[in-house]
């Protein structure tokens, strides 16, 4: 997976559409976005324009996040371990925000050589052997 950029994880870490999202997943994505918020806080804390900014993309100010955003891609391109923690912190909170919405589709399972295709993965999957036919009925009950 590519790293974030610092847009994706001011995004991330300040708007507050994303905490409302990951209250319905688990109480562990939401440590993980205040301890992006803190690290963030953290490595800007002494700049008083960058905390101004902080301060106000936390209450939802659009103009002050992409702020926030430069402020982060500095700290970021100058301090790697930095960057690679909040990049870390930001991927898993995104895989906790997405992982309810994944549904499989095509989904094929290989077990010993031959492979069982299923193209809802919420339906039975049957499985025969060489030229065995196989009826399923769908709605219909059989005759």
């Amino acid at each position: 997976m590519e790293p974030l950029t610092a847009g994706a994880i001011a995004t991330l870490a300040f708007t507050k559409a994303f905490e409302k999202t990951i209250e319905k997943f688990t109480e562990a994505a939401l440590v993980k976005m205040n301890k992006l918020r803190k690290k963030i806080w953290d490595k800007l804390r002494g700049n008083i324009k960058a905390e101004t900014a902080l301060a106000a993309a936390e209450k939802g100010s659009k103009p002050d996040l992409d702020t926030v955003t430069a402020y982060l891609r500095v700290e970021m391109d100058k301090d790697e371990q930095f960057a690679q923690e909040v990049q870390t912190l930001a991927r898993d909170i995104h895989q906790e925000i997405n992982i309810g919405k994944i549904q499989g589709q095509n989904v094929q399972n290989v077990y010993g050589g031959e492979g069982y295709q299923n193209n809802d993965s919420k339906a039975p999957i049957f499985q025969g052997v060489d030229n065995s036919p196989i009826t399923i009925n769908y709605h219909n009950p059989p005759s």
